[in-house]
């Protein structure tokens, strides 16, 4: 696989060519992922365009750029998938992990409109209580 990265404005274009597979593309592109945020870059495009075939390795490998774009709290959004690709992703339900546009001008829309939402908050997650529940007296019988 090959990985060639241009700028359009604030947004790093990176361009994937050649099949995904098992190997030194994974942890290469996880890699120019951390690279690019660690230099302030905040808005990623992965093109797939170039992309006919991912295996299971290379989706792993995916799910880890997305991972260090969000620690990163940058966004990345994947563009222009092969049939097969969006079909793999779709089979193993991981396409709600990922923004997913049809091209590249549709991927720096959506960049452009998450950059315009104030916040985008998590929601808090549910607090547990650390005491265990207490029994009700009125419902113990003798």
């Amino acid at each position: 696989m090959r990985i060639s990265i241009r700028f359009k404005d604030d947004v790093a274009i990176m361009s994937l060519t050649g099949k995904f597979l098992a190997g030194g593309d994974g942890p290469f592109l996880r890699q120019k992922v951390k690279d690019l945020t660690d230099a302030g870059t905040r808005k990623l495009i992965l093109d797939f365009s170039g992309v006919p075939y991912i295996d299971s390795t290379g989706l792993g490998f995916l799910v880890g750029s997305r991972k260090a774009a969000e620690e990163a709290s940058a966004s990345l959004v994947l563009a222009s998938l092969s049939t097969h690709v969006k079909r793999i992703l779709d089979g193993l339900r991981l396409t709600p992990f990922f923004v997913i546009a049809e091209d590249e001008g549709e991927a720096m829309a959506r960049l452009n409109e998450k950059a315009e939402t104030p916040g985008n908050p998590k929601p808090a997650p549910k607090k547990r209580s650390r005491k265990p529940p207490q029994p009700n007296p009125e419902d113990s019988q003798v």
